[in-house]
């Protein structure tokens, strides 16, 4: 049978849609319109899936509303439901939610789910900690590998995932190795599990480790789980490569935007009401526009050669684009480069003596087609620009090595600013940059105007 599937609009349609009984909608498809809809007729949505298939909703990061939906249950259905999902999910939805909702369902947890999910929230945002999992599969090191297989089919509902069995110290309870599960069924079952399992050089991280490290980690061994250990070795849980992805989406997401030069969403761009549309953007844009405003002060100061020499004005266009266009570029690379450890810190005079260079040989390309534009406008007559052309060709050809090479230097440096002040570098957006560039590549070009032009139209 031949089912078509429409997007839906009113409650009604969305509650025919996601009756199990169809048995025909998926996971995502159903997080779509439960999306669609407001909280309340969401989380009654909610209530009356089958707890199975509820649980898989809610596991998902792309339910924008989840800690409100379910708020917005009866108590005792929001518990059962959180009593069955996996901690840091649980703590993830908690920490988005109401604190009077939060204390209300809270206080009706088991004491192992509560202590599990405090724990969690006490670890500051973007660190190891609050993205890891408590639920993980580890057995004593004194097990066999049937004693192992047999643990894993007994915990194997319960634990995030099964790919990789830690082994811990059977009387400290420490990290001593890992096995995959792909190995554990590849050996003979009498065999003791620290023969088939790998002891030396396990990679871990710490609880404060930043995730963006975290990530870093994962890539570079391959790994679908990265353990999480204490000071003193003991296992507190697992960051899985889709909580990775998760959350680098997520910080990706917000760096986009922050980079676009506006205030982040926070939610989906359909999700954002438009009073809220125009607060994210309207702090950045007054910014920027004040900045820009620095622009008319400084054709002011200037305001006596632009009119001894009015062909200069025909190029400020080209002069400050060019040097914005320049810093954007600068800052793009640079920001991508610290977001994925390929500089840090320290790196900033290394990038200082290669930005210059390059800075210097783009200008000089960009001055060469300048220069050459004018010459020609001026022997094709398409153009006028007087008895001392050769000389306003010049001051353009400098002017843009000038300005291109203070755009790749300001933007290359900003972000490594930002970051020693301990703020984030994407905040170091394009227009920002192109703004902070705009207004000193005018008192670049006329600098250098005055140089060149001075006793002739200046």
């Amino acid at each position: 049978m031949n089912i078509q599937r429409f997007p839906l609009r009113a409650g009604h349609a969305a509650r025919h849609l996601l009756n199990d009984s169809l048995n025909v909608v998926t996971v995502s498809e159903r997080i779509e319109q439960l999306n669609a809809l407001d909280v309340s007729e969401a989380a009654a949505v909610l209530a009356g899936v089958p707890q199975q298939k509820a649980l898989r909703i809610i596991a998902r990061p792309e339910l924008v509303h989840a800690a409100q939906i379910i708020a917005a249950l009866p108590v005792e259905t929001a518990v059962r439901l959180l009593k069955a999902t996996a901690h840091d999910r649980v703590a993830d939805i908690f920490q988005a939610m109401d604190e009077r909702c939060r204390t209300a369902i809270f206080s009706r947890l088991d004491a192992a789910t509560a202590h599990a999910v405090e724990h969690l929230m006490a670890y500051p945002q973007r660190t190891a900690g609050s993205i890891m999992t408590t639920e993980f599969v580890s057995v004593p090191d004194d097990f066999t590998v049937a004693e192992t297989l047999a643990h894993v089919r007994l915990v194997e509902n319960a634990s995030e995932t099964v790919y990789a069995i830690y082994l811990l110290d059977h009387i400290t309870r420490m990290l001593v190795g890992v096995v995959t599960l792909r190995r554990l069924i590849t050996v003979p079952a009498e065999a003791p599990i620290l023969s088939v399992a790998q002891c030396h050089g396990v990679v871990h991280a710490s609880p404060l480790m930043a995730q963006e490290e975290v990530a870093r980690l994962i890539r570079r061994h391959n790994l679908l789980a990265l353990p999480v250990t204490n000071d003193d070795g003991r296992m507190l849980g697992i960051v899985t490569v889709d909580d990775v992805i998760d959350t680098m989406i997520a910080d990706t997401t917000e760096d986009a935007q922050k980079f676009g030069g506006m205030e982040a969403l926070g939610k989906p761009y359909m999700q954002i009401g438009f009073a809220g549309m125009v607060k994210k953007r309207a702090g950045w844009l007054a910014a920027l526009f004040l900045g820009e405003m620095l622009t008319a002060s400084a054709m002011q100061y200037f305001e006596g050669e632009l009119e001894k020499a009015v062909v200069l004005t025909l190029f400020i266009p080209l002069i400050m684009s060019s040097g914005g266009n320049s810093g954007s570029q600068a800052t793009s690379l640079i920001i991508r480069a610290l977001a994925v450890g390929e500089l840090k810190l320290s790196d900033w005079w290394r990038v200082a003596l290669r930005e210059l260079p390059t800075g210097m040989t783009l200008g000089a390309i960009l001055g060469l087609v300048g220069f050459a534009r004018i010459a020609l406008w001026q022997h094709m007559g398409l153009y006028n620009y007087g008895e001392h052309w050769l000389l306003v060709g010049f001051t353009v050809f400098a002017a843009l090595i000038g300005i291109v090479t203070f755009g790749s230097m300001a933007g290359s440096m900003l972000p490594f600013l930002l970051q020693r002040l301990r703020l984030d570098p994407a905040s170091a957006s394009a227009p920002a940059v192109a703004t902070l560039v705009d207004v000193s590549g005018l008192v670049i070009y006329f600098t250098v105007a005055l140089v060149i032009l001075s006793g002739t139209l200046l």
